[in-house]
């Protein structure tokens, strides 16, 4: 899921307490091939006063690097990436250095297991009793040689995302099926990748490819490429439904304000982020169920500025700065109490993405082994090349 993004954002991460500590144990319970273009590696200060970061595009809004500065003197220097195919491909490139913190999906593990270009945390400066639990016990399965590598930043779902302007749905009704609809055709985007996914599960629960709700494909790869052949197959013959096949949040802005697109698969941050500001754009989570993801904090084996890093774990896990960090970029933050900071507008939209027994249908994305994401690869080519 890339998630590249941008500016500020107002999304529905912020429900009220009680939907949001079912969404939360929902999760707990539960357990994109980007163009790379050219890029500088810098070194990493090692002076006090700088953190180098590179996160997703709209994770670091300017109010929260600048409340964090005031702080505590630390300056955030911020390299943006959309899609974790993006970042693990930076970091492999520069073999772990350059950069003090970086920002791996949850079900990225094994990726990184067989990177081995990650620190281990200090546990003892870590303050783990301000983290919520549900989200922390997620990051907990991102470790090997039983220690930890990961810790939560923001959470957040994929789901769609539409014109209100443009069409009508309700959720009793919505289907990922609906991106596939007659009428929707060459006005539809959606991460490649993610996207067939989606197909996966609209298969499924119109029972046209039973896979246990995808979950099949992660078995083995004979079930893997079994059911992905259908995916594929469904994908390549709808492919002049996609008007854009987007990267990070700008794309996804950009396509349902500029490029007339009427319906998308995307991440809830940018969407909501425009319904807060009045546009006629809107975000819900589907019968098949919203895709659902944590976004961690992770310390590559290059990392000079240590002490800062740890100054930026404690001061993002105050209440206050996590119900920032929520309105701000629209995705859900991990902090206790951080619920008490948001905007009645995030709530409202938070209620709004997730109704009836939305919380209880998310689809957390599965562990990615290293040979599941090299295989999907080859399908997904397959689609954006048809």
């Amino acid at each position: 899921m890339s998630k590249t993004k941008i500016s500020r954002r107002t999304t529905p991460k912020r429900a009220g307490s009680v939907s949001r500590r079912t969404l939360l144990k929902t999760a707990a319970a539960a357990g994109s091939v980007a163009a790379i273009g050219p890029w500088f590696i810098k070194d990493a200060r090692s002076s006090s006063g700088s953190l180098d970061i590179m996160m997703w595009s709209d994770y670091l809004p300017q109010a929260f690097t600048s409340k964090f500065k005031e702080a505590t003197g630390i300056t955030i220097n911020h390299t943006p990436y959309g899609s974790n195919e993006e970042l693990i491909q930076k970091m492999r490139a520069t073999k772990g250095r350059g950069f003090d913190l970086i920002s791996p999906t949850n079900d990225r593990t094994g990726q990184w297991q067989d990177l081995d270009l990650l620190q281990t945390f200090d546990m003892n400066r870590v303050p783990t009793d301000a983290i919520l639990p549900s989200m922390l016990k997620i990051s907990e399965g991102f470790a090997w040689d039983g220690k930890p590598r990961h810790l939560p930043y923001v959470w957040g779902t994929e789901a769609l995302a539409w014109r209100t302007d443009k069409w009508e749905s309700d959720y009793q009704n919505l289907s990922y099926g609906d991106l596939w609809s007659d009428e929707m055709k060459g006005r539809i985007m959606g991460r490649a990748h993610s996207m067939m996914s989606g197909i996966g599960l609209y298969l499924d629960a119109s029972g046209k490819l039973p896979t246990n709700r995808l979950h099949d494909a992660y078995k083995d790869e004979e079930n893997m490429r079994r059911i992905w052949t259908e995916i594929t197959k469904f994908a390549v013959e709808h492919k002049p439904w996609v008007k854009q096949f987007w990267n990070d949040a700008d794309g996804q802005i950009n396509g349902l304000m500029q490029n007339n697109v009427v319906l998308g698969q995307t991440w809830d941050g940018p969407p909501l982020r425009l319904k807060a500001d009045g546009e006629p754009v809107t975000f819900m989570a589907p019968q098949e169920g919203a895709f659902t993801w944590l976004d961690g904090l992770s310390i590559p084996v290059g990392a000079k500025n240590i002490d800062e890093i740890y100054e930026f774990i404690k001061f993002i896990y105050t209440p206050e700065t996590g119900g920032l960090l929520a309105n701000e970029t629209g995705y859900n933050a991990t902090a206790k109490g951080a619920d008490e900071y948001l905007t009645e507008t995030a709530k409202k939209n938070f209620k709004e993405a997730y109704p009836g027994d939305a919380l209880d249908r998310l689809w957390p994305w599965p562990p990615t082994p290293s040979w599941y994401a090299e295989i999907r690869n080859e399908y997904v080519d397959k689609f954006v090349a048809a």
